[in-house]
């Protein structure tokens, strides 16, 4: 806990700067001691702190300190398809993901914390064929829900993210009154915050009111793919 009583101290970012800066293993054997007091056991906290607010949304989402398995995605980089060969994330990502859905391009809230930005995000990033197929239904079927969720997701600082299909995804009209969200290839609202933010006491109050404002969303994409919110 920082001096001013927030969960997280300055001591995250200063380790991920020089994380940035030293991403090597020797370099972070060296300091593994730091990322498990300044990093890790922070992030449990906050997990932790977060999960009977979380609750009072939905008891459908997840708040897990556990190390495997858990809300805080692991530091080790899966680099056997990547040019860039650093072995250590120079970020801390923290997912409260649906309880029956583990992957991560399931609906879920998402933490990112780093020296260059600071966002929350709710939705389903990058959904399989089938859950993106599922939320095409959903949109066709019922446009008013999801209209009304998606302008939640583009207003007060919130803005909606990802790529969208260059032509109109098969089976689907180009003329659809709602082609520009059928093209789309992630479901995904966005808000940036400042670094300040994550050191402040009420962090976890913060974020829950944040995914208090997504209920809309993701109670669209849940019910398109038959999960509970």
């Amino acid at each position: 806990m920082s001096d001013d009583g927030g969960i997280f101290g300055p001591e995250l970012y200063e380790f991920l700067e020089e994380l940035e800066a030293n991403n090597n293993r020797e370099w972070f054997n060296e300091n593994r001691e730091r990322y498990e007091e300044e990093v890790r056991e922070p992030a449990f906290d906050l997990i932790r702190a977060v999960r009977p607010l979380l609750a009072e949304i939905s008891q459908h989402m997840t708040a897990r300190d556990t190390k495997l398995g858990g809300s805080l995605m692991r530091v080790f980089r899966d680099t056997r398809f990547s040019a860039d060969k650093t072995p250590y994330k120079t970020n801390v990502g923290i997912q409260f993901r649906h309880l029956r859905a583990n992957d991560v391009h399931a609906p879920g809230f998402y933490v990112h914390l780093s020296t260059e930005s600071c966002f929350f995000g709710a939705g389903s990033w990058m959904p399989d064929r089938d859950a993106l197929a599922a939320y095409r239904v959903a949109i066709d079927e019922r446009p008013e829900t999801w209209i009304a969720a998606r302008d939640a997701c583009q207003s007060d600082g919130w803005r909606m993210e990802g790529e969208r299909l260059k032509r109109s995804p098969r089976d689907w009209s180009v003329d659809h009154p709602m082609i520009s969200d059928l093209k789309r290839k992630s479901f995904i609202a966005v808000r940036d915050f400042d670094h300040g933010v994550a050191l402040r006491p009420d962090f976890p109050s913060v974020i829950t009111a944040w995914c208090n404002e997504m209920r809309p969303l993701m109670a669209f994409l849940c019910q398109a793919v038959d999960l509970d919110f």
